[in-house]
């Protein structure tokens, strides 16, 4: 008998089994694949392994502007990938090094729910049954592979690929289509055209970058267009071939030469097959509903991380574990949805976090928006020839509290935990002003905006 038995060994699932495992529970974590989830073996962390490679060649092409002489800088694909492996089987251990130590079991197999009874939930995994007096679901996403004529075909052959195949892909793609301009395929979009591939990104929408600030987007937009990135918007992929990716755009049918293809049109909810229905829980869209404690319908059956798709990012997870677990010790908890911040490690990189101002207006929110030039930062003029970066507030008129913040520029991941201090915090103009930022810092640049309002 267990207190919790949590299904996945993800962000949410493996941080949420450390911290009930602290917290005094007997606690069981059921993982069929590997832990880390999609994030650290074929999501988060193996994406940014190879960004970081081809930021370092993207670098090596401009050196001469900083009085670094290199000539016939090449980058390895092969040995990249090879690195990124290792990084992944490094943390990957360490994740099951740290359950370990903290007294977590964990079973490597494929679980499923079969029934409540009066001690528990049921589940059966390996041929064995485990019971919990508490489950949690956090068995996460999957990419969405949409039933476009060809599309399940191309994947099956090699052709076409998700973000699963990519990551493992040897060979450096002369003609790479990208179907969607998320995300996931802004970024591998970057790694690839920085290592030279001929990379068109085709998207349904009249802009890439999803929710992101519209601004924001169309500089990003700019920048890859200069790079030789080729995005075509407001397309829609009809089919695809053995070489190519059908579309029509602007009422004509066109084509998109290939060699490889990559679908990246988003994830669904991996709620199929583990059992749902055996005890009642509540799905809508594919997605189990959770409160924002993260409980679900069933009292004692609790939902963390992609499978509530709420929020599809490793950080959102890894926060709904920590919530849910919170709860069911007794300690009150709750996620704040409007403040998470997001990331698209393109270079240079994009951070966001709140309220665009898009959402802003729709919503009907009275704001005021500015938006200021990283040059007003000396260190980015330092490490940043000829760099456009810039950061755009939202600012709710009446209060001047700060709803939203938007940056495109290096060292954008690393200031936006800041910005989602000041939404989360509903800090005011104000309240920034009066905060010091270390100099000479990229970061200090959002302070001296909030004078500018």
């Amino acid at each position: 008998m267990y207190d919790l038995i949590i299904l996945g060994g993800g962000p949410a699932g493996y941080n949420a089994a450390e911290r009930a495992a602290h917290g005094g529970l007997k606690t069981l974590v059921i993982e069929k694949r590997a832990l880390g989830g999609v994030c650290l073996n074929e999501g988060c962390i193996p994406t940014k392994t190879l960004l970081y490679s081809a930021k370092i060649f993207d670098y090596s092409k401009h050196c001469n502007e900083y009085g670094v002489k290199l000539e016939g800088a090449s980058i390895d694909h092969s040995f990249v990938v090879e690195r990124k492996n290792k990084v992944v089987k490094m943390l990957v251990g360490g994740i099951g090094a740290t359950l370990k130590k903290a007294g977590v079991e964990v079973v490597d197999a494929e679980g499923e729910i079969l029934r409540r009874d009066t001690d528990g939930f049921v589940v059966k995994a390996a041929d064995k049954e485990y019971t919990g007096k508490q489950l949690l679901i956090c068995t996460g996403s999957t990419a969405a592979v949409p039933p476009i004529p060809g599309l399940r075909e191309s994947v099956a052959s090699g052709f076409g690929m998700t973000n699963h195949e990519i990551l493992d892909l040897k060979d450096v793609p002369e003609k790479l289509v990208v179907i969607g301009g998320g995300v996931i395929g802004l970024e591998m979009a970057s790694y690839f055209n920085s290592i030279g591939s001929k990379v068109t990104v085709i998207e349904m929408l009249d802009h890439i970058g999803g929710p992101t600030d519209r601004e924001i987007s169309s500089m990003l937009q700019k920048e890859y267009t200069k790079r030789g990135v080729e995005f075509l918007l407001g397309a829609k992929v009809t089919s695809v071939g053995t070489d190519c990716v059908n579309y029509e755009l602007d009422g004509k049918q066109l084509s998109a030469k290939a060699d490889r293809v990559l679908v990246s049109i988003g994830r669904r909810a991996m709620t199929q097959g583990i059992g749902l229905e055996n005890i009642g829980v509540l799905t809508e869209r594919g997605a189990i509903v959770t409160n924002d404690r993260g409980q679900t319908n069933v009292a004692g059956v609790w939902a963390a991380g992609d499978v509530n798709g709420r929020s599809m990012l490793a950080h959102t997870a890894y926060r709904e574990g920590e919530v849910a677990i919170n709860n069911i010790l007794g300690k009150k908890d709750s996620v704040n949805y409007d403040a998470i911040p997001s990331v698209i490690y393109t270079n240079p990189e994009v951070a966001a976090v709140g309220e665009t101002e898009e959402s802003a207006k729709a919503k009907g929110l009275d704001v005021i928006t500015k938006t200021v030039t990283l040059k007003l930062s000396g260190r980015y003029i330092a490490e940043n020839e000829g760099g456009n970066g810039v950061v755009k507030l939202v600012i709710g008129k009446e209060h001047k509290d700060i709803l939203g913040v938007h940056m495109i520029g290096t060292y954008a991941s690393e200031i936006i935990f800041g910005c989602a201090m000041m939404v989360d915090r509903h800090m005011r103009v104000s309240d920034v002003q009066k905060t010091v930022f270390p100099h000479p810092t990229v970061g200090e640049v959002i302070r001296e905006a909030m004078f500018m309002i």
